[in-house]
């Protein structure tokens, strides 16, 4: 069941905004929802009507991630960004042992259901582009389309050159350093060492606007958990989807984002690549004006 949380206020209303919206522009203002799938409670905002469009945001954030893409979507759609399971600042239901890929498809395709609206566009980053990947290649009745920012699969790569690349790339000890120090409870640094490994760029995080950097602090505890081995989703697999697939991907990203962004939309026969500029793999608010440019235009057309 659905419910409405009471007395909610939005505490992000002007986050990365560049200013106030004109009356004229103005739409409803979002709603805090929660439903129940799988043994936990998701945590949702929506705001607009229309054709609905899921948000799943990836490492270390939560919905408020999205909040550059909010009002613009809701213009037009109904915009629903959640918080996947032990993400957000809610209370885990359990120490994380659940912590898993297969776990946070199942709960997407279970919310999905839960809309009881059909069909929903996903919108993914990173991680979450893979969780709704991997939901479309699943459960390819819950999908209608997909635009995906950065997918992490190094499983689709399937060109030798490439391969080796990746390889490496995969020893990178800001990974196991950010784990660390989650694990000992110094949840500021390992944010900031997080977003340092995923943007490939020092001093990155100490430019973040505070609310972001709250953010992701807030979520930083979720890498002190223990990750295992994600599906070895091919890229013959999401080659068999019938949906329509914009990829993009920063035009500053590092290498292995870039590897596997092309990979994704050569492997998707019909999809589109797109370059977003001066971004690199945290585009939706790098570059947010570009980013919500291209997705208007992907679900206008879809």
């Amino acid at each position: 069941m659905i419910k409405i949380l009471p007395l909610f206020t939005f505490a992000c209303t002007v986050f990365l905004s560049a200013g106030q919206p004109s009356q004229a522009q103005k739409v409803d203002q979002p709603l805090a929802k929660q439903v129940s799938v799988n043994g936990t409670t998701i945590r949702y905002w929506e705001q607009g009507k229309g054709v609905p469009v899921v948000f799943v945001h990836g490492a270390i954030s939560d919905h408020r991630y999205w909040e550059p893409q909010r009002e613009v979507v809701a213009k037009s759609y109904r915009f629903i960004a959640l918080d996947r399971r032990y993400f957000g600042t809610a209370p885990w239901p359990d120490k994380g042992a659940l912590h898993s890929q297969a776990t946070h498809v199942a709960d997407l395709a279970a919310f999905i259901r839960e809309l009881k609206t059909g069909p929903v566009f996903l919108v993914g980053t990173s991680g979450g582009a893979v969780v709704s990947l991997i939901t479309a290649v699943h459960h390819p009745e819950l999908v209608r389309g997909l635009f995906l920012n950065e997918p992490g699969m190094e499983s689709i790569v399937t060109d030798p050159s490439d391969q080796k690349l990746l390889s490496e790339f995969r020893g990178d000890p800001r990974r196991a350093a950010a784990q660390a120090a989650a694990r000992a409870g110094n949840m500021v640094e390992a944010a900031k060492i997080f977003a340092e490994f995923a943007n490939g760029k020092t001093g990155i995080f100490d430019a973040l606007p505070p609310a972001r950097k709250a953010m992701h602090t807030e979520n930083a505890r979720t890498l002190g958990l223990d990750l295992p081995a994600p599906e070895p989703i091919t890229c013959a697999q999401i080659g068999q989807l019938k949906v329509a697939v914009t990829v993009t991907k920063g035009e500053l990203t590092k290498t292995p984002s870039r590897i596997i962004a092309e990979a994704a939309h050569r492997c998707i026969p019909g999809s589109q690549l797109i370059t977003i500029p001066a971004a690199m793999h945290g585009a939706p608010w790098q570059n947010s004006p570009a980013f919500n440019a291209a997705l208007l235009a992907f679900l206008a057309r879809n």
